[in-house]
């Protein structure tokens, strides 16, 4: 509030982006906190001076870093206009835009050990930090270390899944509701004698739809299978967290089933206390992993078994695969067509689809395209945006 009463450019945007950053960095003194909001609510060098008189104003004292702060400089030439902050994954290709500060300020070379980062300046540092977190966004699951699984782990939880709501049979008693409530008219008729005073309403109960999602844990989409197995998790305790601060609302935590050779049924390893439990506990429910696919013969006993008796009718499906069948296509390509049949709408992920020369003329893939809603890659975390769009 106070950079913008002074005259920055700051919004809700860039006080998320402020957040994330400190979560990141994990931010414990003054002078690591300059840093995330420097590298998060400054655009331009000539904001400096003002950033540095709010910040010397609120916490007090001269700039912890002295004249050790690195050079900002504009990745493009400043528009005409500036129509306000990008968001966190706009692209810097925009016309007229701008990087996100993480992006914009980056010290020293792109590349290097953390061991040379120790040997910078803190400030410095910790930009360089920064800029690493905003490339690993766009890295694809296989180049990424055990290590940077983990940190992915907390970019997810800025992550949000809406599903698509569905019209119940049931009805309540709302007062903005259309259709007369004869029975709770009545009831409150007898307070007063019998006379009806008020007209009492209900409207059709809307609640989200289930996510049940099925991924393939073959030895080609293993390091894929680990990232996404991790966004389950996160989007599973999310909403565990929504659920219980609504005592009436509805769970939307997704049911997941792996597959390769056989299918399991995963749902019980979300609720695990950490991520690398409950890959654990999933590697043990599941035999198969990095085994072969079918996955015609997983489709089809899961619908025989889940699926048609009631867990994916009104449902949005989520399949996870590369598409490599070692069956039969037109088995693949039949229980697709039952599965169309009960579920609200199918979201095929497939990391191969990231290609702009990719076709699905051959194999599972090619049977399966024309029941699918839409096709996304989810090969990275900035291309998880649109999973998510396509699931909601």
């Amino acid at each position: 509030m106070a950079l913008h009463t002074a005259g920055l450019p700051v919004g809700p945007d860039r006080c998320e982006r402020l957040a994330r950053a400190m979560t990141v960095m994990n931010a414990t003194s003054l002078a690591e906190l300059r840093a995330c909001a420097l590298a998060t609510m400054v655009s331009d060098p000539s904001q400096l001076p003002t950033f540095d008189r709010v910040f010397a104003a609120i916490f007090g004292g001269p700039s912890p870093f002295g004249n050790q702060l690195p050079a900002i400089q504009p990745a493009f030439p400043r528009a005409a206009a500036d129509s306000g902050p990008p968001s966190v994954t706009s692209s810097a290709s925009d016309a007229g835009g701008w990087t996100s500060g993480t992006q914009m300020v980056e010290a020293g070379p792109p590349s290097g050990d953390d061991d040379d980062a120790e040997d910078l300046p803190e400030g410095q540092a910790l930009h360089r930090v920064a800029a690493a977190t905003e490339r690993l966004r766009s890295r694809d699951f296989t180049e990424l270390s055990a290590a940077e699984l983990h940190q992915l782990v907390s970019l997810m939880r800025g992550l949000t899944l809406a599903i698509p709501p569905r019209r119940t049979r049931r009805f309540r008693g709302p007062r903005q509701g259309k259709r007369p409530d004869l029975r709770r008219t009545m009831r409150m008729a007898r307070r007063y004698g019998g006379e009806v005073i008020r007209l009492s309403h209900q409207a059709r109960v809307v609640r989200p739809r289930r996510l049940v999602v099925l991924c393939d844990i073959s030895g080609s989409m293993e390091p894929y299978a680990r990232a996404l197995l991790m966004l389950m998790y996160v989007l599973y305790g999310a909403q565990s967290q929504v659920a219980q601060a609504r005592a009436r609302g509805a769970q939307v935590r997704p049911e997941l089933f792996s597959f390769a050779t056989r299918l399991t049924r995963l749902t019980p390893a979300l609720a695990a206390a950490s991520p690398d439990t409950m890959l654990a506990k999933a590697g043990e429910a599941a035999p198969d992993w990095s085994g072969g696919t079918r996955i015609g013969a997983a489709l089809k006993e899961f619908n025989d078994r889940y699926g048609t008796r009631g867990l994916a009718r009104g449902a949005v499906v989520l399949i996870i695969s590369d598409g490599w069948e070692t069956g039969d296509p037109e088995l693949l390509g039949q229980q697709m067509a039952r599965l169309a049949r009960v579920a609200y709408r199918i979201v095929w992920a497939n990391p191969r689809t990231q290609s702009s020369r990719y076709r699905p003329e051959v194999g599972g893939m090619a049977a399966a395209w024309p029941y699918c809603d839409a096709v996304v890659s989810a090969h990275s975390l900035d291309a998880l945006d649109d999973l998510l769009t396509a699931l909601s």
